[in-house]
């Protein structure tokens, strides 16, 4: 199915990067989406990576049995 982009912007981009890469302008939009759907898996990957230690953390405390329902938190709010 066609991809119509009605965007002067995008049309530049697309051939700038078509003429860096020796592809058609297709193919760079292509790779473009390919490449930074790539980015933002990496990056979300780092994330989970970075926050690993923290989740451990939290996990490693025991378990109280108490439950935080409404009636906990209304709780301390109370006058």
């Amino acid at each position: 199915m066609p991809l119509t982009i009605a965007s002067d912007e995008v049309d530049q981009l697309a051939e700038k990067l078509a003429s860096r890469t020796g592809v058609s302008k297709a193919e760079a939009v292509r790779l473009a989406l390919v490449n930074e759907l790539a980015r933002r898996d990496e990056s979300l990957a780092d994330f989970l990576d970075r926050i690993k230690p923290i989740q451990d953390a939290l996990a490693a405390y025991p378990k109280t049995g108490l439950k935080a329902d409404k009636a906990f938190y209304d709780s301390l709010y109370e006058d």
